[in-house]
Order: C-alpha cells, then sequence, then structure tokens
C-alpha cells in the first residue's frame, strides 16, 4: 500500500514538474524564434524588412531539447556516482547544460544574422547581450524540472532505462510539446498580428512579421511575454499531461519482467496506435479518394 501511495505522488510531482518544464521550454523557444515560424524571420530581411527578433534556429525542437536535457541528466548521473547529493548533482548538471544552450544561441544569432549582411541585415549586440540571458534562464528552468523527472523515474520508481536514455526520451517529448502546442500561438498569432485574423500567411506577406512595438522597434523579448501568456501554458498543460499518464503505465507494469514490463507494455501501445493510423490513413484513401478538380473547373 506505501508504494502505490509513494508511486501515485511521485506521477503527480512528476507531473508538476513537466508542466513547469513546458512552458520554459516554449518560452525559450519563441524568444528565440527556434519555432515556427522561424523561417519567415531568417526570410524578411530578405524581403526588405529588417528586424531586431532573436534567431536561433539551427535546429528542430525535438532534437536539440534531447541533447540539453541528455547532458544535463548525463552529468547529473556522473555527479552521483561521485557520490554528490542527488539535489546538488542535479542542478550541477542543468547549470552546464544551460551554458551549453547559451553558447549554441550566441553561435546560432551571430552565425544566422551574420549570412544575412548581404541583405542589410545588422548583428544587434544589445539584442544578442539581453536576449540570450533570458533564453539561457528559461533553458535552466526547463533542463532542471525535466532531469528532475527522470531522476525520479530511475532512482525512485526503478525504471530500467539509465538517467541518459531517459534524458534524450523527455527532451524529444518536451521539443515535440512545445513545437506542436504552444508554437501557433507564436507563429500566427503574435509574429503575423498585422494580418488579419484567420487569413494565414499568403506568398505577398511572406517576411513581413511584426518588428514595430508601440514605442520603436520590437526585439523576442515581447514574445516571450505573449508566449507566458498562451502558448506556454498550453505546452505545460500538455507535457505534464504526457508525463503524469505515463508514468501510470509505469506503476501498474513495473513489477513485471524486473521493470522491463512497462517497457514492453509501453512499445505494445507504440504498435497498436501505429496500426490504427495506417488503419485510418487506409480508410480515408479509399473513402475519399486522391484530389480531383471541382468540375466546373474542368468545363471552363
Amino acid at each position: 500500500m506505501e508504494n502505490i501511495v509513494l508511486g501515485i505522488g511521485v506521477a503527480a510531482f512528476a507531473g508538476a514538474l513537466a508542466a513547469v518544464a513546458g512552458a520554459a521550454e516554449d518560452t525559450e523557444s519563441n524568444i528565440g524564434s527556434q519555432g515556427d515560424p522561424n523561417s519567415q524571420v531568417q526570410l524578411a530581411p530578405q524581403m526588405g524588412y529588417i528586424h531586431r527578433i532573436y534567431n536561433k534556429a539551427v535546429a528542430g525542437e525535438p532534437p536539440a531539447w534531447a541533447l540539453w536535457i541528455a547532458l544535463g541528466a548525463g552529468l547529473a548521473w556522473a555527479f552521483m556516482a561521485m557520490n554528490i547529493n542527488p539535489v546538488l548533482a542535479i542542478i550541477l548538471g542543468s547549470v552546464l547544460a544551460s551554458f551549453v544552450q547559451g553558447v549554441y544561441a550566441t553561435t546560432a544569432y551571430l552565425g544566422r544574422t551574420a549570412s544575412l549582411a548581404k541583405f542589410g541585415q545588422p548583428v544587434y549586440i544589445d539584442v544578442l547581450k539581453s536576449v540570450t540571458p533570458v533564453t539561457t534562464a528559461h533553458a535552466f528552468v526547463a533542463i532542471f524540472a525535466t532531469v528532475t523527472v527522470c531522476w525520479l523515474m530511475n532512482a525512485v520508481l526503478g525504471h530500467p532505462f539509465p538517467m541518459p536514455i531517459l534524458g534524450i526520451i523527455w527532451g524529444i517529448a518536451l521539443g515535440a510539446a512545445g513545437s506542436a502546442v504552444g508554437n501557433p500561438y507564436y507563429g500566427k498569432e503574435r509574429q503575423y498580428q498585422n494580418q488579419k485574423f484567420g487569413a494565414g500567411v499568403p506568398i505577398s506577406a511572406s517576411g513581413n512579421i511584426v518588428r514595430y512595438a508601440e514605442a520603436g522597434e520590437r526585439s523576442s523579448i515581447d514574445n516571450g511575454w505573449f508566449t507566458a501568456k498562451f502558448g506556454g501554458p498550453a505546452s505545460g498543460i500538455c507535457f505534464g499531461l504526457i508525463v503524469f499518464f505515463e508514468l501510470w503505465r509505469h506503476l501498474i507494469f513495473e513489477h513485471y519482467l524486473a521493470g522491463w514490463g512497462s517497457v514492453l507494455m509501453g512499445a505494445t501501445i507504440i504498435l497498436i496506435i501505429t496500426f490504427m493510423a495506417r488503419y485510418i490513413e487506409v480508410w480515408a484513401r479509399k473513402t475519399y479518394g486522391p484530389y480531383t478538380a471541382p468540375a466546373e473547373e474542368e468545363a471552363a
């Protein structure tokens, strides 16, 4: 009975940590224009729209966050192997991983912006100095919370995977949650507020992102404010629910095959979802068939 209560408590605590991580991840991503529509931020100077938006998107969010979370979890795991207190080890691992994220953000911003020099886009040193620490601070929050989830699964719940492997898995999930849930708020609802709501982004408006505020030019800090109100909480709820329900699978099947029962059940669930997706795809193709032009257009 005590183990069941402990497992429920860990699942709830991990879900809360994941909610914080999801909100911080999406805010970090949108401040750095790593999410949608980063291509439009890169395109803007080529269309004549010089801007002060931070631009560090040289990788998608899932692989980037897999690297940072796995790095933080691996370093924390190594520190624990040196008999350092787990809390201090997680903090040290998260700080070092955040430092790598800061280096990545700096080189990515300088590299991407310098490539646009031929179009008149300058490198704003004040933007680099003001935005980089903000993205790194949000990255630390997300890395610390997710690495703590990895440690809870490994040390408290007895998951058979080591912390670095759990870091890769949850890093990919964290980046995917922010990219799929939170970025639409930032992409279409913030960067293109100069377009009519629901109108999409016509080709004629490509690169015409929002660049000015009520008093002067906007920077990516404003995107962080917007994301903290909308996309961040949505991403946090998404990732928190993923972690919470995922741990229930582990709690139910961890007692089989020395903990590998939960892994096999996870693989089984993935196969079932894959077959369901394939069945729906085939059904949709047979039901609706290939696209055909309207009859009146063919007649004209």
